[in-house]
């Protein structure tokens, strides 16, 4: 698969697994526009894909939690073209403990509005250059969390809080704008390697049925359910977690 025609804008792309999407869809000819929290993460980010020889490139600061920061994200990317094809909210703090007691009043807030406002917000700004494509996508990586009754992470509530208004959101998303002929589709991983997409580990990892989901595994689904045909509307990919 190749997506030499597609423009395609990434969350939270300094570091994990938004950083494997980017230099993954750079690879494969996509035009991407990535984001992170400090414009230093993402311009190191779009150093390393430059240099593997892709320049169509572009490397923005956005905090999620900061509504004026994502509108100046979509209107700094409106500058450069005049719509893109796929949207992918990776971005969503992660607060890990099982014990409500133990997160500030701060980390609960911004894990709630990095995860449930950033996500809203980051569709809403960027709806009218989706609007403008012949094949829009909106991609969220939503979590495990996000399915009713899971219980299996040692995420706290506030993360389960998050993912669970990007599930309701996805939901009602993607019954409003598909007369517009926008998909939308969500991920619901539970937790999954990640190994370095430019080290020798990305290739030898193990994907067998008794080992963990891994980050190329996420990748190929993404890649997968963009490629299909414009009737083709997959909502979701759920996982089952070993």
């Amino acid at each position: 698969m190749r997506f030499d025609s597609h423009r395609v804008v990434i969350t939270a792309a300094g570091r994990d697994f938004g950083r494997t999407l980017a230099i993954h869809l750079a690879d494969l000819g996509a035009e991407v526009f990535l984001s992170a929290r400090t414009l230093a993460a993402a311009e190191h980010v779009r150093d390393e894909i430059r240099g593997r020889g892709h320049q169509q490139v572009h490397a923005f600061a956005c905090d999620l939690t900061d509504p004026a920061s994502i509108r100046d994200f979509a209107a700094d990317v409106t500058q450069r073209t005049d719509h893109i094809d796929v949207l992918i909210n990776n971005g969503s703090r992660y607060l890990e403990s099982p014990d409500l007691q133990s997160a500030s009043d701060a980390d609960v807030i911004d894990t709630i509005a990095s995860g449930a406002t950033g996500t809203v917000l980051t569709v809403k700004n960027f709806l009218p250059l989706l609007l403008n494509s012949d094949k829009p996508d909106v991609v969220t990586m939503v979590s495990a969390c996000g399915t009713a009754g899971h219980h299996r992470s040692d995420a706290h509530e506030a993360f389960y809080a998050a993912k669970s208004a990007q599930t309701g959101f996805a939901e009602i998303l993607s019954k409003r704008l598909r007369p517009q002929g926008v998909r939308v589709i969500s991920l619901y991983p539970p937790d999954f390697d990640n190994p370095d997409p430019l080290s020798e580990e990305w290739e030898t990892t193990p994907r067998e049925a008794k080992n963990a989901l891994t980050a190329q595994s996420l990748v190929e689904c993404i890649l997968f359910a963009v490629a299909q045909p414009r009737d083709c509307f997959i909502k979701a990919f759920h996982f089952e977690q070993v």
